[in-house]
């Protein structure tokens, strides 16, 4: 079955020449200029992944991804000439996969598509390449278990971990893995969240030395995503 992909551009040039080029790439496509359509027909037709611009007549695009997200786990790629980080962060924190500032060649964009195609395989939860995960999480003992090897971590290190496996390829910013991890609220800076991303990844090369399994997003926060196995150094936290 062919990959269905929705366009969501009010440019009707630039969503002809995008669906042109996802149609070459071998997706089907189709676009709506209107974001109050958008909701009903991701219900009624399930696409692969929506394309979703900013600015829209009807429903701009950041309150149409807390509503596709309040439902559905469709992937979602935002698109926008806006390119102010707080709009950045804000689009990614309501559950955007990844962000495209315009004007971007539709080459690029397909390959974006493809990417996050392969990183995320929200309906079933698989890893890229449709493989079920090869990290599984004990929560009763804290311990994380990777072909046939195990672990033991700190609650905390235990509960940023699980946050950013639950979905993989998905950027997390520091704030929000502040929220998930302290639900008292209390006050700490990005540097505790990235002090304990160091201590976290310097156990799990222990238990995957071939992995990179957290990553780092530039300015945005931190991604899960297992891949291929590299003897090259990884990235420091």
């Amino acid at each position: 079955m062919t990959d269905l992909i929705l366009i969501v551009e009010d440019e009707e040039r630039l969503a002809r020449l995008v669906a042109d080029y996802l149609t070459a790439a071998g997706y089907g496509t189709q676009i709506l200029a209107d974001g109050t359509l958008v909701a009903d027909w991701v219900r009624a037709n399930q696409p692969t992944l929506v394309l979703l611009d900013l600015m829209l007549p009807g429903r701009d695009g950041l309150d149409l991804c807390r509503d596709l997200r309040a439902f559905s786990p469709v992937p979602i790629i935002m698109t926008t000439a806006r390119v102010e980080e707080i709009d950045r962060l804000l689009g990614l924190e309501l559950g955007a996969d990844d962000y495209v500032c315009k004007p971007y060649s539709p080459r690029e964009l397909v390959a974006r598509v493809k990417a996050v195609l392969r990183r995320t395989q929200a309906a079933t939860g698989a890893q890229p390449g449709g493989e079920t995960s090869a990290l599984t999480l004990d929560a009763s003992t804290l311990r994380v278990h990777w072909r046939g090897r195990a672990i033991e971590l700190t609650a905390v290190e235990f509960s940023l971990l699980a946050t950013l496996h639950a979905a993989p390829g998905r950027i997390f910013s520091r704030e929000r893995l502040m929220e998930r991890i302290y639900r008292d609220h209390r006050v700490v800076s990005d540097r505790t969240i990235d002090s304990h991303v160091k201590k976290l990844r310097r156990k799990l090369d222990d238990l995957a030395p071939e992995q990179e399994l957290i990553h780092s997003v530039y300015g945005v926060g931190y991604r899960y995503e297992e891949g291929a196995e590299t003897a090259l150094p990884k990235n420091p936290a």
